[in-house]
């Protein structure tokens, strides 16, 4: 599992655990002051003895480069924050259909819907499901339910006695 951080964050890890190995401090004492795995301060101290400090290089991530750049991504949220409604929508609710509809007409780029889920985690957007409320519900009407009527119809446990009831 890769490690946490941006390849830059962890270049310069690798790179002062490569100046400590140098120094001549042991791999056990680098991993224990890195806060890395003995297993990566080994492979780290192997490409130092072979090319050096640039053995520690960040190397380039494999796979195609995002269709989205960040600055795109960063307009994408400023879009959502505004709304489906000001998008042109009937309801105030995002879909991930209504997300790639709205990639492809503000960047020209198509995404399946599907695909829309993984870029919205990405930005940090969770899943919500609305409330599923009757319009004519009565608010005092359920408070007044819930205080009054619901403990008087709840069952007592068989278990414990009720309150002002000796055995």
């Amino acid at each position: 599992m890769r490690t946490h951080g941006s390849a830059s964050e962890l270049e310069a890890q690798r790179r002062i655990a490569g100046r400590l190995l140098l120094q001549g401090h042991r791999v056990s004492e680098v991993a224990k002051l890195i806060g890395a795995s003995w297993s990566a301060v080994k492979r780290w101290k192997v490409a130092v003895e072979k090319n050096g400090m640039n053995g520690l290089a960040a190397k380039p991530h494999p796979g195609k480069p995002p269709r989205l750049s960040q600055k795109q991504r960063h307009k994408l949220v400023g879009l959502l924050r505004r709304g489906p409604l000001e998008a042109g929508y009937e309801t105030n609710l995002w879909t991930c259909a209504r997300v790639a509809k709205l990639i492809q007409q503000h960047f020209g780029v198509n995404y399946h819907s599907s695909h829309v889920w993984k870029i919205l985690r990405g930005l940090g957007w969770t899943a919500q499901k609305p409330e599923r409320r009757a319009r004519e519900r009565d608010e005092v009407a359920v408070e007044r339910w819930r205080e009054h009527d619901w403990p008087r119809l709840k069952k007592v446990s068989r278990h414990r006695p009720s309150p002002g009831v000796s055995r």
